[in-house]
């Protein structure tokens, strides 16, 4: 922390994204820490984003400032949350760390958002950077807090795996109709497709929903094996291919060289009482219904749970006659404004971000190390990387396996799997 411990925990936000507003609402239900500073290389995006904060009451006079050292030297800021996207996540990360090293700056906490970076060698960079300034840190992993699966998990554990054994199967998706921003589709910029953007939140929630509470999956679980599939459906087909032309003018064509529109893996696990558990994961860019649709089930000996994000608060009708301007006003990736269509009506308390900072922020005031950390979005990248390699050679993946200079045929730009499979394109 600069200066003295205020009572307040003074948050300085990194990225001037969706995302960034995303954990800008949620600050809305938090107590203990307030919003003190944005940053963007857009200084007009890092006011718009200052004002929106202070609008909504979870900042006063918050400081915006396109430069990164400037806003982590700031005496007001005492934690900073990364929210950039992921082909800059390394040097924002060394921006930071560069003025605690040099004494310039002193912060309490160091939040990265999901993935920690593009590949294996990435992601260990970010964490040891951060591990050489003796920083507490936190991997911004929000299915892991989101409380349908913190709830239902303590019940599968206390009343069903200790009366009759651990759980052994949990299967969990996300899928939506495709990212926000361009970059998502750059699959250099982004690391890969869907498999890197979305895998990264199914695979730890079923790690999470696999492991005890209070304890670490890395420590619960050994990895022993992971298959994979990964495949472009929906947006190397032309007609979509040209739609992302037109809207992301400049992103890579669709038809000859995509990112992955659907994933799934199957990974095998030892846990914690040397019985063999398994994680189902299942991602898309293709799905297209009332909105971002999230699926967790988890199994036991004599116990299961299920939750769907898409169950909702509430429903509400519009019928055709109805003219609406499109929005996201109901639920993420909303895809349509007519017809019968769930309510989510607080997205970042449902989705996890609301409990998320407040427990890291608590954390990092209190001078803790938060559970979900860096070592975690590290752990995760691993195993991300594994599943890519699964599916490009379509083998069995047996760990442990080194793939620490290993970078996805996709993020390359070299995977055409129409012309593979005979397609024209």
């Amino acid at each position: 922390m600069n200066g003295t411990h205020p009572a307040t925990l003074g948050i300085g936000i990194i990225g001037s994204g969706f995302i960034a507003h995303f954990h800008v609402r949620s600050w809305q239900a938090i107590r203990g820490s307030d919003i003190v500073a944005t940053q963007s290389r857009s200084l007009d995006r890092a006011r718009e984003l200052a004002s929106y904060a202070e609008d909504l009451r979870v900042g006063t006079d918050v400081t915006a400032y396109d430069d990164i050292a400037a806003l982590v030297r700031d005496e007001r800021v005492d934690a900073v949350w990364v929210l950039t996207p992921n082909h800059t996540r390394v040097d924002v990360v060394k921006a930071i760390c560069d003025e605690l090293l040099a004494g310039r700056a002193t912060l309490r906490g160091i939040a990265v958002e999901k993935p920690l970076g593009r590949n294996i060698a990435e992601a260990r960079q970010v964490a040891e950077m951060v591990h050489a300034t003796g920083t507490a840190h936190a991997y911004l992993e929000n299915q892991v807090y989101a409380p349908r699966l913190t709830r239902t998990r303590e019940l599968m554990w206390t009343r069903g795996a200790q009366r009759s054994g651990t759980p052994y199967l949990a299967r969990c998706t996300e899928e939506h109709s495709g990212p926000h921003s361009a970059w998502f589709w750059d699959s250099e910029a982004q690391g890969g497709g869907v498999l890197n953007d979305l895998m990264c939140h199914s695979l730890e929630a079923g790690r999470f929903l696999l492991t005890p509470p209070g304890k670490s999956p890395s420590e619960w679980l050994r990895p022993v094996s992971v298959t994979a599939t990964i495949a472009s459906l929906r947006w190397s087909r032309d007609r979509y291919a040209q739609r992302l032309e037109q809207e992301y003018p400049g992103v890579q064509d669709y038809r000859r060289t995509p990112s992955e529109d659907y994933a799934n893996a199957t990974y095998t696990f030892v846990n914690g009482d040397g019985e063999p558990v398994i994680v189902e994961a299942m991602t898309s860019w293709g799905y297209v219904g009332a909105g971002m649709r999230l699926s967790f089930e988890l199994l036991g000996p004599e116990y299961s749970m299920s939750a769907n994000s898409l169950s909702g608060d509430a429903t509400v009708f519009f019928s055709r006659d109805l003219e609406q301007a499109a929005g996201e006003d109901m639920l993420e990736k909303q895809n349509a404004e007519q017809g019968l269509m769930p309510v989510i009506a607080d997205e970042p308390a449902a989705y996890g971000y609301t409990a998320e900072n407040t427990h890291i922020s608590r954390m990092f005031a209190d001078g803790g190390q938060p559970l979900e950390s860096l070592d975690s979005g590290v752990a995760v990248t691993e195993l991300l990387m594994a599943a890519y390699y699964a599916a490009e050679t379509q083998t069995v993946v047996q760990f442990p396996i080194d793939l620490g200079d290993y970078v996805p045929a996709v993020a390359r730009r070299e995977w055409r799997p129409r012309a593979e499979k005979g397609i024209q394109a």
